[in-house]
């Protein structure tokens, strides 16, 4: 496997470095992309023709292997859990990846059961039953579902989740391209009915930053993950402002690693020592990178 810089791709030992010189048992993602082949190849796809919603940057697939060989390197790096973030860009499409996701989890143990989910008739019930098979987490795509979170169709299955206590990782940000439904007024219409949800703002929100660590302030069950956050690849077109880092040190028992491995432009330790370079100190690296993952997974040493 080969990457952009040049390396092997799996850069093995610094990753592992990071987290060994923190005393930590290794890394918890709650970020990282597994789904049927064929769709991973047509996001791949969709990536290498600098698609509208990569805003026209170039976009390198850095860990471009088959999944055995994925699975291989994100354990090899020391990751103990992990998700299949999967998600639909169609009505009719959730429940079939969520069939999948079933089998995924099954053969891949390391890997949080993920499922996924659409506005469409009948989504509460495809939900339900992704709980009831042991979804530990969701995925949300606001950007390229184009659809808005706060839609009825989708009312009583937060509500659901909610009750259920399971998170949903949400891409609502507008970064690295807008979308018609992006941004932090949708999610705070959909936290205004369900404040219970356990909502994880993928990418910090970028590049509304503050507005999402603002919902975060106010609701207690909102986490953000660092997906591609602080990188020097995000820092070209949506550097994260100094002056709001005391707010996310603030919160640091509700900041969670998250990478967006296989599909990232850079070696996966970079979004470590960009984290790393914040200055917010071990301890702060110690709960985003592990303890608050396996606290809200409840994942064992």
């Amino acid at each position: 496997m080969r990457v952009a810089d040049g390396t092997d791709g799996t850069d093995v030992e610094d990753v592992r470095r990071f987290w060994e010189r923190l005393g930590l048992p290794g890394l918890v993602d709650v970020h990282t992309h597994f789904m049927p082949e064929r769709v991973l190849r047509k996001v791949w796809d969709y990536f290498d023709a600098l698609g509208p919603l990569t805003g026209g940057v170039e976009w390198p697939i850095t860990y471009r292997a088959e999944e055995s060989e994925r699975l291989a390197v994100i354990r090899g790096f020391g990751v103990r859990a992990f998700t299949a973030m999967l998600y639909p860009h169609k009505a009719g499409m959730a429940q079939w990846l969520n069939s999948w996701a079933v089998d995924f989890a099954r053969r891949t143990p390391d890997c949080l059961h993920t499922a996924t989910l659409f506005p469409e008739p009948g989504v509460e019930g495809y939900v339900r039953e992704a709980v009831e098979q042991g979804a530990r987490v969701f995925k949300a795509h606001i950007q390229v579902g184009a659809y808005d979170p706060s839609d009825q169709l989708l009312d009583s299955t937060w509500g659901l989740l909610a009750e259920a206590g399971v998170p949903v990782v949400m891409h609502c940000g507008s970064g690295p391209a807008p979308g018609k439904h992006t941004g932090p007024e949708p999610v705070a219409r959909v936290l205004a009915r369900h404040p219970r949800l356990r909502l994880i703002v993928a990418h910090l929100g970028m590049p509304e930053y503050e507005d999402f660590l603002a919902l975060a302030e106010r609701y207690g069950e909102v986490r953000l993950d660092t997906t591609m956050a602080f990188t020097d690849f995000s820092e070209r077109f949506a550097p994260f402002p100094r002056e709001a880092r005391a707010r996310l040190a603030a919160l640091g028992d509700r900041v969670l690693l998250g990478t967006d491995f296989p599909n990232i432009p850079y070696p996966y330790v970079h979004q470590l020592h960009a984290l790393e370079r914040l200055g917010l100190g071990d301890d702060w690296l110690r709960a985003v990178c592990y303890a608050n993952g396996a606290r809200l997974f409840a994942i064992s040493v």
